[in-house]
């Protein structure tokens, strides 16, 4: 290298040009087109049809859901026999997850006092009073060890009687719970393109109080079947119902906002969250209240139910000039491979590769000592000597 730059100091100031030679060769102009055809089929077909990559994309969507829920359900309790929304959906206020209630087990007129724990619970089990710990909690269990073993289980200071510890069966499965709606209200917006839109249509009242959703029938109706959700999920209501489960709605949005905006519409599926149907779903509260003495009791509810959280996602496309720029000259650039392969083996593996070679490279020195006239082919030399 320092040789060669020592017989060549001015090469940094060389300048090379393109010279074209044509080459009648007809497996290599064959495959020369067949590479130019891969890449305008490649960009035409794969770039800009398939991936349609000639728009800007914004896969960040904002999002707000708003949900109701509507139905009422007879059941048999120690303080109700109808349950309404208020009493079997949590939380209150309607927000992208919420939980409603199927099955339950209830512990009625529930009093602060001393009694035996549940022998139900391993931690409770004794055989002597020094088995429980005054003032120690029992884990998993209802209330503060005294230090008394009664009957093989120690005694507690909490709500007594303790839960009932049964499981819950078919038999207080709330039967209409598969009829409730669920009205599902989704506001989004793509900021990059500064377009917003709702799931909801300009259609009046009286058609959200008797559509339900359908897939067909009616796929822009905001109202959803408790029943319908379990079963396109995969899954029979009645049997979920006994120990609930957690289910998700999917609402897609997939928006080409080169075409018209009522063609921007929400895509919706659903999806069972758990390995098996045994997973289940449950959680407890109370009801307190006092009775004619002034004596504070409570009802206690072991709930189960379906748990619906509410997700949504999607990405908007439009038009981008740049983009469609620079993907024609990133796919361009392939042709000029193309040409270094043919160039390759028209140069390197061809039979007259030395004379490709000669006709294609040609250099020209600065300081010629040849006269021009030396240069002149044979027939001008004679025209000028005579």
């Amino acid at each position: 290298m320092a040789r060669w730059c020592s017989r060549h100091p001015f090469f940094l100031f060389e300048y090379t040009t393109i010279k074209y030679v044509v080459t009648q060769n007809k497996k290599l102009g064959l495959l020369y087109r067949i590479l130019q055809l891969t890449v305008m089929g490649y960009l035409i077909g794969w770039v800009f049809v398939t991936k349609k990559e000639y728009q800007a994309k914004d896969d960040t969507i904002e999002s707000s859901v708003r949900t109701k829920v509507k139905g009422v359900a007879r059941v048999n309790t120690t303080d109700s026999e109808l349950w309404g929304p208020e009493d079997y959906v949590f939380p209150k206020q309607g927000e992208g997850f919420l939980f409603i209630t199927t099955n339950f087990i209830e512990t009625p007129n529930q009093k602060m006092g001393n009694c035996s724990e549940n022998p139900a619970i391993p931690n409770a089990k004794c055989t002597k009073d020094e088995d429980c710990i005054e003032g120690e909690a029992v884990r998993a269990g209802n209330g503060i060890k005294t230090g008394l073993c009664i009957n093989g289980t120690c005694e507690i200071n909490g709500w007594c009687p303790t839960e009932k510890r049964e499981h819950a069966g078919p038999d207080t499965v709330v039967r209409q719970a598969e009829n409730f709606t669920i009205y599902i209200r989704n506001f989004i917006r793509f900021s990059q393109f500064n377009f917003s839109k709702s799931n909801i249509l300009n259609k009046n009242d009286s058609h959200f109080k008797t559509c339900v959703y359908d897939e067909i029938a009616d796929p822009y109706c905001p109202i959803f079947r408790l029943g319908d959700i379990v079963s396109k999920a995969g899954h029979s209501f009645q049997e979920i119902a006994v120990k609930g489960g957690s289910f998700s709605v999917l609402i897609e949005w997939s928006c080409d906002l080169d075409k018209d905006t009522s063609n921007c519409n929400p895509h919706y599926s659903f999806l069972f969250l758990g390995s098996n149907k045994s997973d289940g779903y449950n959680f407890r509260f109370a009801k307190y209240f006092k009775d004619d003495a002034g004596q504070k009791q409570r009802t206690l509810y072991k709930v189960f139910g379906i748990h619906l959280n509410i997700m949504v996602f999607g990405s908007a496309r439009k038009f981008s000039i740049i983009k469609t720029i620079i993907n024609i000259a990133s796919v361009l650039t392939l042709m000029t491979a193309g040409s270094y392969l043919c160039d390759i083996i028209l140069l390197c593996m061809m039979k007259k590769n030395t004379a490709y070679r000669d006709s294609k490279f040609e250099r020209i020195q600065k300081n010629d000592k040849e006269s021009p006239l030396e240069k002149m082919p044979a027939a001008l030399k004679r025209k000028f000597s005579l």
